[in-house]
Parts: structure tokens; C-alpha cells; sequence
């Protein structure tokens, strides 16, 4: 299978860097020369553009940062959508635009998935990520080897569109974790307690969390660079409590947490690192929340290994 790659950014270069470092067919573009150029001398292809790729491939994926990006490609790529053609949304989006898009590649007899990842740029480094594919399933079995590429842990979700929705949810969850770690860890701080000895208790404990064992050590070691800005995270929690304004959902930590993160930005910049957050609680109270021993920056230290579907629990067949 010929793949096309649109976007090698943060999340985008390392899902098309496990492609070409296991030996897949690649092709790939991106507004940046300079990014398609250090593919190229990996021995990836550059594909000239969105509607090139179309033609050349049999599936092209997309990783963008936003809703009109992905329109503006998907766009260019239509005219060349047929029968056997497979379009593959990673970006974090919109489920009704992704919906909408995929309407208009199905239309033309192409395979619309949407297949966002989570688990962090450093997992996606390494192929170690997981990844959600909302498609038909006789379209996933065809994309499976590609995805086991990218991903270990792979879940087919059902119809398009619900990929996304898992996403966006997932996202808020994760960011409103990093909100309460910073006051749980500022707290600790505040108290006397040791951050060392603070950071295994919660890695022990009921309060663990996979944000825990990744963000709380890239606060405490004051690096507070995650390869996340405040500016994805403001699209990710925007899109979840869109969700709920559609569905009538009356939330109440949601709008909360997108003051916090607003407020955030007004002080660091609406593309600082998320991380950050943490800095306005140590200018509140004159802390400083951090503590020798943590890294720098987050490396996967589990070792590469093929993907697999992640079975469904289902209730027992009566």
C-alpha cells in the first residue's frame, strides 16, 4: 500500500517517521520545505501536493491543526477520490466536520476513517501510541497493518465520526487532570512535603494517572515543555464542550477549565506549553514546584513493538 503523509508537525512527523523507519512506501508534504526534506532524506517521497497524493496513493493520511486546514486539503483532494481510495483523518477535530468531509469522500467512492491518536508525542515516537479508527470495518482490516505501524494499541470504534468524539473527550479528561495536579502538587508544596516523595505517593496511589506519569515530571523538573501549546489545548476543550452544548448537557468544570486556560494564555502567550499552567500558582503563592531528579523531556522507554486491535468488552451472548 502507498501511503501519502499531510502534516509532519509535532504529532504528524513522528506517526509518518514510524511509517518510513519500518519500511512502508511514504509519501509526504507539508507548508514546511524544510520538514519534507528531512523525510525525503530518510527515503520517503515528497508528494508535490494534496491533489498529487491523491492520485499517486492508495491511502492519504492527514494530521493537521485545525478543522479548516483539514477542509482546505481535503478540498484539493476530492476531484482524485475513487473507488479504492482511503482518506485517513488523524487531526484532533470536529466530529461533524469530519462527518461532513467524509460524506464528500464516500460520495465519490472513496473510504473516509477517522483515526486520531493519544498517548503523548513520545509514544508517538516510538510507534508505541494508541489510536482510535472510526470506519467500516472491511476499511479497517485494509488500513490495520498501517495503523500497527503507528500504533500499539489500535480500537475500531464503529462509524466515522466516533474516533473523534473518543478523542476530544479523552483530551479533556487529560487536561483537566494536568489543572488538578498543579494544585495537588502545589499544595504538597505549600504543606512542607518533599515533591520527590509526593511524586511516588501519587504514582502509587488511587490518584495515579497517565498524566501524572508523564506531565507532573516535566513540571517538577521545571522544563514544563510537553510539545503541547495552550492553543491545541483550547481547540480540544472548545470541541468537547461544543459537544455538550449540542446534546444539552449542562457541564460545569468545562467552562472553568477554559477561563483557567484562557487566563493562562493572557500571562504566557496563547502558544506557550500547557505545562505552564503550574507557573500560576508559584506566582500566586511565591513557590517554586519543582525538584531535582526528573528529565527534561518525556522518552519512551518501551521498546517498539507491532500493534494490535484491542478487543471490545461485550456482555456475554445470552
Amino acid at each position: 500500500m502507498k501511503i501519502g503523509f499531510i502534516g509532519l508537525g509535532n504529532v504528524g512527523g513522528k506517526l509518518a517517521g514510524s511509517l518510513a523507519r519500518n519500511g512502508l512506501e511514504v509519501a509526504v508534504h507539508d507548508l514546511d520545505a524544510a520538514l519534507v526534506g528531512k523525510f525525503v532524506a530518510r527515503g520517503a517521497k515528497a508528494g508535490g501536493s494534496p491533489a498529487q497524493m491523491m492520485q499517486d496513493c492508495d491511502a492519504v493520511i492527514t494530521c493537521l491543526p485545525s478543522p479548516a486546514a483539514s477542509d482546505a486539503v481535503v478540498t484539493e483532494m476530492l476531484p482524485h477520490v475513487q473507488p479504492g481510495k482511503i482518506w485517513m483523518e488523524m487531526s484532533t477535530t470536529d466530529v461533524e466536520e469530519v462527518k461532513r468531509l467524509g460524506a464528500l469522500v464516500a460520495e465519490r467512492g472513496g473510504a473516509p476513517v477517522d483515526c486520531p491518536v493519544s498517548g503523548g508525542c513520545h509514544r508517538a515516537d516510538t510507534g508505541n501510541i494508541s489510536i482510535y479508527a472510526g470506519c467500516e470495518r472491511e476499511t479497517f482490516d485494509r488500513i490495520l497493518p498501517v495503523l500497527t505501524t503507528m500504533g500499539r494499541r489500535i480500537l475500531h470504534v464503529g462509524e466515522i465520526g466516533n474516533a473523534s468524539l473518543l478523542k476530544v473527550m479523552t483530551n479533556y479528561l487529560a487536561n483537566i487532570n494536568l489543572l488538578s495536579l498543579c494544585e495537588a502538587l502545589t499544595v504538597m508544596k505549600a504543606c512542607g512535603m518533599d515533591l520527590g516523595m509526593t511524586y511516588e505517593a501519587i504514582a502509587m496511589s488511587s490518584g495515579n494517572s497517565f498524566v501524572h506519569e508523564t506531565e507532573s515530571q516535566l513540571i517538577l523538573s521545571g522544563s514544563r515543555d510537553v510539545s503541547f501549546t495552550m492553543d491545541l489545548v483550547m481547540k480540544d476543550i472548545g470541541l468537547f464542550q461544543t459537544l455538550a452544548d449540542r446534546h444539552n448537557v449542562p457541564l460545569e468544570l468545562s467552562p472553568l477549565m477554559i477561563e483557567m486556560m484562557k487566563d493562562g494564555q493572557r500571562r504566557y502567550g496563547e502558544r506557550a506549553q500547557s505545562d505552564r499552567m503550574i507557573e500560576r500558582l508559584e506566582e500566586a503563592t511565591g513557590l517554586s514546584v519543582t525538584a531535582p531528579g526528573f528529565p527534561q523531556e518525556l522518552v519512551d522507554d518501551e521498546p517498539e513493538e507491532p500493534g494490535y486491535e484491542v478487543a471490545v468488552r461485550r456482555a456475554a451472548a445470552e
